[in-house]
């Protein structure tokens, strides 16, 4: 996985723009809503969902795999961010606590056992009242079933890429004990499902 991401960002850069995603803007306004001051983004890349955070007093602390995202965040939004090089299933990253985690597009490329791990670890770096924010790639995808099958609802697209499609029932399967509180499908590039969570 480390090697697909290093390859792709070398190659394509700044592969989704720098504008935010539409799940970011969505997080943004919660958070802001519930004073939320300091957050954890997993799998932040080259931190273009970052900024809207930071433009709002927020504070971002981030996990990325590729050392030449990392670069690249650190030249769009300079070098005042903290990001921890390594992958996600190796959580946690620092002893802190956080009041918000936004995790866009990540869980879905992970097997059973590593998003278990994800949410569980993002859970117990969470304060109490603090929220979590996924997004996952839904089965009303257009390239759900395409590719090579590994097991249920998880398939290959192309090599290197296996990604897991979620529906409403995988999701309060995985999430139900990490206080689910919302899940809504929103449009990304692809269908997606926003799936909110708060730690009482």
């Amino acid at each position: 996985m480390a090697e697909f991401w290093e390859t792709n960002f070398s190659e394509k850069r700044e592969m989704w723009g720098l504008e935010p995603a539409n799940s970011a803007l969505l997080t943004k306004n919660l958070f802001v809503e519930n004073a939320i001051k300091k957050i954890l983004i997993p799998g932040i890349g080259y931190a273009r969902n970052a900024q809207v955070f930071r433009e709002n007093r927020i504070d971002v602390t981030g996990i990325e795999i590729s050392k030449t995202a990392i670069k690249l965040a650190k030249k769009h939004y300079g070098n005042d961010i903290t990001i921890h090089h390594g992958s996600v299933t190796d959580m946690p990253f620092d002893a802190n606590l956080y009041d918000g985690i936004y995790c866009h597009a990540l869980i879905h490329l992970l097997d059973e056992q590593e998003r278990k791990k994800l949410i569980q670890d993002c859970f117990q770096q969470l304060t109490n009242n603090g929220y979590m924010v996924f997004t996952a790639i839904s089965k009303k995808a257009h390239t759900y079933g395409s590719g090579k099958f590994i097991s249920k609802d998880r398939y290959e697209i192309f090599e290197g890429v296996k990604m897991y499609f979620y529906e409403p029932e995988s999701i309060q399967s995985e999430f139900g004990k990490a206080g689910l509180i919302e899940i809504r499908e929103i449009t990304e590039n692809y269908p997606f499902y926003l799936i909110v969570c708060k730690k009482r």
